[in-house]
């Protein structure tokens, strides 16, 4: 069963939801599906309760912490207990949560698993179960942890699957899953899959080039908040790093953060404070930011349904928004497939570069404007007023320094070379290297001896100033005290130097401190 009717996703689900019935959502990205399922799970909930009565899993660690903070201000009204389940964070405040009593569980599908064995958390009485971002949820590699979550549910509960992008596989294979659904796509049969109010510009471009374009597009008319998707981790430090050191409020985020810098990163970003952020696919799915202008693919994606979700982040709930693309000439084979499939109008991308009079008109950039944000632009304060909170998880790397982005590559210390526990405290508190004076040597000036005679001034070509330095006692005994001297050295075997056979007089002494 299909519903067309181009009316919002909400509106769509509410009734059919609200009844009880399983169902497959389809919109597009930024029009509202988190609402088209949080209503009526909020509404189907019978309290009070005594256990977890509905489950939301989703890919993402960021989509969590914003599909909770969703459904917290919806049920807000309604004294319906939502709480968030993620990895990156420690056991012990979910466990404490859980204990106190939930009503609605958002989370990943590790830890759901992770805290199901452990026996805190009770699956048996969930009556809804929601699938956000269902397409990649049911991909290979989240497809047995659902499977193993789904076998701890009831086989009566109401299950929903929602998702900007539904190939016909997955939605065969979510049948499994589901009883008789009602799937409904909430646009026209023929309309496009993107949204209209974004504005599309693909150019293929160099890659030693991308930098400048990017630094040059960053200073564009009108420009806020902007999103700049690259392919691997590597690549957004290289970029964060780049950016930061042209000026630009810019800051990393990918898998290899600590959870407590990702979120620390996202808040920052939402509030204003960087306008940057450079991430990989875990900032493509779900996140809904304000003022987004701008999306930027420093790559051509792996496919239309990543190219989807990437530009999403900006247009959304009506607004309007700017994807560029940059196409490589490895890559155009790729973006004309993703052109079909989207049946959009860019087959062959114009060759541009970041001096290129197109590139400027076609994004709105000053003329004259250069690769480095000046100085009296600079205005953002940065990752330095946003609070690092101790999550208690895991380490993993540590924290890029505020306007800033870690480098490539580098291996993290603890503050010194040698990985010290104290490396930090010695960084912050250089040595003093002033040079003490010694105090005086008892029993005179210091002269330099050979076999316990004192030797002249003069002598073997030594300055009289150097004699006046060196080590010698000047008394009567001298030549017995370094004998001394030289049979202690004789006793840890060394055989070199003065100790050694400097005169006949010493050779039997030192014989006899070697036996």
């Amino acid at each position: 069963m299909g519903v067309t009717e181009p009316f919002p996703i909400q509106a769509l689900t509410l009734r059919i939801a609200l009844g009880g019935n399983d169902l497959i959502g389809q919109a597009r990205t930024g029009t509202g599906k988190t609402l088209g399922f949080g209503i009526p799970l909020l509404q189907r909930m019978e309290l009070p309760s005594r256990g977890v009565q509905a489950l939301v899993v989703v890919p993402t660690r960021e989509l969590c912490i914003q599909v909770t903070g969703d459904l917290e201000r919806a049920a807000r009204d309604l004294g319906v207990r939502v709480h968030a389940v993620y990895g990156g964070r420690s056991y012990e405040p979910q466990v404490e949560a859980l204990k106190r009593g939930v009503d609605v569980v958002v989370g990943t599908p590790g830890r759901l698993l992770d805290l199901a064995r452990q026996g805190h958390l009770d699956l048996s009485g969930v009556r809804v179960l929601v699938l956000d971002e269902a397409d990649e949820m049911l991909d290979l590699g989240f497809l047995p942890d659902v499977e193993k979550l789904l076998a701890q549910t009831p086989d009566t509960r109401q299950t929903m699957l929602f998702s900007a992008t539904m190939p016909g596989p997955v939605v065969t294979l979510s049948r499994r899953f589901l009883r008789q659904p009602v799937q409904i796509r909430a646009e026209e049969p023929d309309e496009g899959r993107t949204v209209p109010t974004t504005a599309q510009h693909i150019f293929r471009a160099h890659s030693l080039d991308k930098p400048e374009m990017i630094a040059r597009l960053l200073q564009a008319e009108g420009r806020g908040l902007t999103i700049i998707f690259c392919r691997t981790k590597r690549q957004c430090d290289t970029l964060g790093t780049d950016l930061a050191e042209r000026g630009f409020a810019a800051s990393p985020i990918h898998g290899d953060l600590p959870q407590s810098v990702r979120e620390r990163v996202l808040r920052a970003f939402r509030a204003g404070k960087i306008d940057v952020l450079v991430a990989t696919d875990v900032a493509a799915r779900g996140i809904d930011i304000k003022d987004v202008t701008h999306v930027v693919n420093l790559h051509c994606p792996d496919d239309e349904k990543t190219y989807l979700h990437r530009i999403g982040r900006t247009g959304r709930a009506g607004e309007s928004g700017i994807a560029v693309t940059f196409v490589d000439w490895e890559d155009l084979t790729r973006w004309k497939l993703i052109n079909a499939a989207l049946n959009l109008p860019f087959p062959d991308p114009p060759e541009t570069y970041s001096t290129s009079a197109d590139f400027f008109a076609a994004m709105d950039i000053p003329a004259g404007t250069t690769g480095r944000l000046p100085r009296e632009q600079r205005t953002r304060t940065g990752l330095d007023s946003e609070v690092l909170e101790d999550i208690g998880g895991t380490s993993g790397r540590r924290a890029p320094r505020a306007g800033s982005a870690s480098r490539p590559g580098s291996r993290e210390r603890s503050g010194s070379r040698s990985g010290s526990r104290d490396g930090a405290r010695d960084a912050a508190a250089p040595r003093d290297k002033t040079e003490v004076p010694r105090p005086p040597r008892a029993g005179g000036p210091r002269r330099r001896t050979r076999g316990g005679v004192p030797i002249a001034a003069g002598a073997d070509g030594i300055s009289s100033a150097t004699v006046e330095v060196t080590d010698a006692p000047s008394s009567a005994g001298g030549a017995e005290e370094g004998a001394k001297r030289r049979r202690r050295r004789g006793g840890r075997g060394s055989g070199h130097g003065a100790a050694g056979s400097t005169s006949s007089e010493a050779g039997p002494e030192t014989s006899a401190a070697n036996n």
